[in-house]
């Protein structure tokens, strides 16, 4: 298995419990992590044989348009829809961090990090 890493991608969107947050909104990072097998795309130099980074870029940019109370809520479904919609991801690991959280403390930011696993379908055993 090989890893792909995606880091800093940059939004600026409408998430929080406060009435201020998703009126006014925020900024917020987004960093992926993604197992798959890419040999064969790097021995043939073919992006059909990988996972495209832009797609990748396209499905975290849908759901981060998609207000939510909790980061935790984003970060998982960021996590589902990699695996739902990119047949190649193993394995995705998501990080939303989001910057100046509105907190009564000095805090430059806040993060979570969920990892999203494809499910094995294997045979049953009688």
């Amino acid at each position: 298995m090989s890893t792909i890493h995606i880091s800093g991608i940059k939004f600026y969107a409408h998430h929080g419990c406060l009435e201020e947050e998703t009126a006014i909104g925020g900024d917020y990072i987004v960093d992926i992590s993604i197992q798959t097998d890419f040999r064969k795309a790097a021995a043939k130099d073919d992006l059909s044989k990988t996972v495209d980074y832009v797609t990748v870029c396209e499905i975290v940019r849908e759901e981060m348009a998609v207000r939510s109370k909790l980061i935790e809520h984003v970060a998982a479904r960021i996590g589902d829809a990699l695996i739902r919609k990119l047949p190649r991801v193993e394995e995705a690991e998501v990080k939303v961090t989001k910057l100046n959280p509105p907190v009564h403390a000095h805090i430059d930011s806040v993060s979570v990090v969920i990892t999203a696993k494809r499910k094995k379908i294997g045979k049953k055993k009688r």
